[in-house]
């Protein structure tokens, strides 16, 4: 049996794996909060009006925004029905495939989604950047892209 237990080593490596990735969820949450603190966007609905505000067009086919957000298919049309509530986006048939719900962001959406980026924006700043420092945080995100086991990014800002 002990030939199956993690050395010293592994145990460390394991460790240090535990301490960034709860530390990273428990970040994340924070600043979440303090967006919907803000600018009054749950966190999930954060997450879509960010998606639509950096995709082509600032639109995006449902089935788009489940599986990048890895949300239910379900789920994203709960948070749909909110942000349309809400008058954040609208949601139509494509034009070039009428099956395909197109979610795009209204006038109003994007100045919600402009305002929820710069309280997340501010909170990165006090919560990590003041913390680490500027040269720390980007070496930080660069490690996390060279990481990444899908870099390719569906759109860019």
């Amino acid at each position: 049996m002990a030939e199956n237990c993690p050395g010293a080593a592994d145990l460390e490596l394991l460790e240090q794996w535990n301490t960034l990735q709860a530390g990273f969820r428990r970040l994340t949450d924070q600043l979440l909060s303090d967006v919907d603190a803000k600018a009054g966007i749950a966190p999930s609905e954060f997450q879509v009006l960010w998606f639509l505000l950096t995709s082509p067009d600032q639109a995006a086919p449902m089935n788009q925004l489940a599986a990048t957000l890895n949300f239910t298919t379900a789920g994203t049309t709960k948070v749909a029905d909110r942000l349309t509530e809400a008058e954040l986006i609208l949601r139509q048939p494509s034009a070039a495939d009428r099956r395909v719900v197109l979610a795009s962001l209204t006038d109003k959406g994007r100045r919600v989604a402009m305002d929820a980026a710069l309280a997340l924006a501010g909170a990165l700043r006090e919560r990590v950047v003041d913390r680490v420092g500027a040269d720390a945080f980007s070496k930080t995100a660069g490690c996390m892209r060279a990481l990444d086991p899908n870099p390719e990014r569906l759109c860019r800002p």
